[in-house]
């Protein structure tokens, strides 16, 4: 098997390698800080910490190009974790390993946090590279993208100098990505009672897994599963129907990952085991055939368990999946502006039992178009609230507005016309990025987002091309060569 060492660009797959080592979970990168500040001290490099925890590390130009515009190379220094359930894993000690494959790396069981660990292992091969003919860089390195961008927000609008920003943290080499939506979270709260188990009553675990999961922006068109949506049809299915009684619910994860699993824990009565069983064997079978193409690893599973005393009251819980299975989930409008792109989508994320007797079910939504944002938010909220959920919304991220018309872009198109003969694909993304928020604080800032092919972000299924990430190398260092 292959290992990262013996890969090019040889400086790039070196740090990737070391940052697969270093935890850095979201709102927990302090080591990845201290990793970054050491890195800038040991290269002889200035480097300025902010009060939240970005860095920015300045590198002055190559000899004779003290004149080219500063250009601002930006990444994220947090990563998604997400594993699979039966993997024994601890993000904020345990070294990522890496699978090297002929064509892919991925993750034993984990997500990789090639997202967006490969930029910044680009910043860094960039920083040390003594053969590099470019004009001053910055290179900023924010905290906290995947769970709030609170990084972003908190920048000063002073924090670098640049007018020039290349975001390394898009997952489509040939692309160029010029715009991106802007995203709010829903958050409702159920707040139940517990009540007796009935007299005769047998309990059941139900499980679904095996589902792709991915980036609720990336791959939210892609038609896969949500195993939040499949286990809470099954659980109102039943409820109508066999006197279910719910226990728990245990769906989903991050607000920005697709659900991979969800398990449920409920008892009925004894005397409907059988009619359980038969209605639980239709509905896989169903589901299956729904899911034949997109999602060919999916598990579903009923065990029986040992009865609890206690059940969530009858009421919530039927309010509880009336509002999943009436939540929205998935595309809800496709971009008309720019054709297969969507515009505004929504995502069922995570469905959590709390102390005190809370139910928490988050959701995301996103657009390119504010007002459709909030309109997709306001859909949600209405369905909880119908519930009698009580719903509080985050404060979301602006989008950004594309540029065609961008100097930078230019550059980029030219320079990867010239360097492997084909022209390259400029849209937007529906996915996140901080750009939106760099705008707002640097008016006149001029930015494209470029990196190689990733897929499965957010998932342990994610996974890093190794041949696009040489040409993302490549065309990183041809645009900061070509500019004067």
């Amino acid at each position: 098997m292959k290992t990262l060492s013996q890969l090019n660009p040889e400086p790039v797959w070196k740090y990737f390698e070391e940052i697969l080592k270093v935890p850095r979970p979201s709102k927990k990168e302090e080591k990845m800080i201290q990793y970054l500040l050491d890195f800038a001290t040991k290269n002889n490099l200035q480097a300025t910490l902010d009060e939240v925890g970005n860095v920015l590390i300045r590198k002055p130009a190559f000899p004779g190009k003290e004149n080219v515009p500063i250009v601002v190379l930006q990444t994220h220094m947090d990563m998604v974790c997400e594993k699979n359930s039966d993997k024994e894993f601890d993000f904020a000690s345990d070294p990522i390993e890496a699978i090297v494959g002929d064509e892919w790396i991925s993750a034993n069981g984990t997500t990789l946090g090639a997202d967006d660990g490969i930029g910044i292992a680009a910043q860094l091969a960039l920083l040390t590279a003594s053969d590099i003919q470019h004009g001053p860089v910055e290179c900023l390195f924010t905290v906290d993208e995947e769970t709030g961008l609170s990084g972003a927000f908190a920048l000063k609008s002073d924090f670098f100098n640049g007018k020039i920003l290349l975001n390394l943290d898009s997952e489509d080499e040939g692309e160029i990505f010029i715009g991106c939506a802007g995203g709010i979270d829903t958050i409702a709260t159920f707040r139940y009672t517990k009540e007796q188990t009935p007299f005769g009553s047998v309990a059941f675990k139900v499980k679904v897994s095996g589902l792709t999961g991915g980036h609720s922006g990336d791959d939210i068109h892609k038609g896969l599963g949500n195993a939040n949506k499949i286990l809470a049809r099954f659980l109102y299915q039943e409820f109508n129907s066999l006197q279910v009684a719910l226990v728990d619910f245990d769906g989903g994860n991050l607000r920005n990952a697709i659900a991979r699993e969800a398990f449920a824990w409920l008892v009925i009565p004894a005397s409907h085991r059988d009619q359980f069983q038969s209605d639980f064997e239709q509905f896989e079978k169903a589901v299956r055939e729904e899911y034949q193409k997109t999602e060919p690893n999916l598990e579903m599973y009923v065990t029986p368990t040992e009865s609890p005393y206690q059940v969530m009251n009858h009421s919530t819980a039927r309010n509880l999946l009336n509002a999943l299975v009436a939540c929205p989930h998935g595309v809800l409008e496709m971009s008309p502006r720019m054709p297969g792109m969507v515009e505004t989508s929504t995502n069922l994320a995570s469905v959590k039992f709390m102390p005190f007797n809370e139910i928490i079910v988050t959701t995301s939504q996103r657009s390119e178009i504010e007002s459709r944002k909030q309109l997709a938010a306001n859909m949600v909220e209405a369905t909880f609230r119908l519930a009698g959920a009580t719903v509080e919304h985050s404060d979301g991220y602006p989008g950004w507005t594309p540029n065609p018309d961008s100097e930078i872009l230019k550059v980029a198109v030219e320079s990867y016309r010239r360097l492997f003969d084909t022209e390259p694909i400029v849209r937007s993304i529906h996915a996140g990025l901080e750009c939106g928020l760099f705008l707002q604080k640097y008016p006149g800032l001029d930015m494209i987002s470029i990196g190689p092919t990733i897929k499965g972000a957010h998932s342990p299924s994610e996974r890093i091309n190794i041949e696009t990430t040489e040409k993302f190398w490549k065309h990183l260092v041809d645009i900061l060569e070509t500019l004067n």
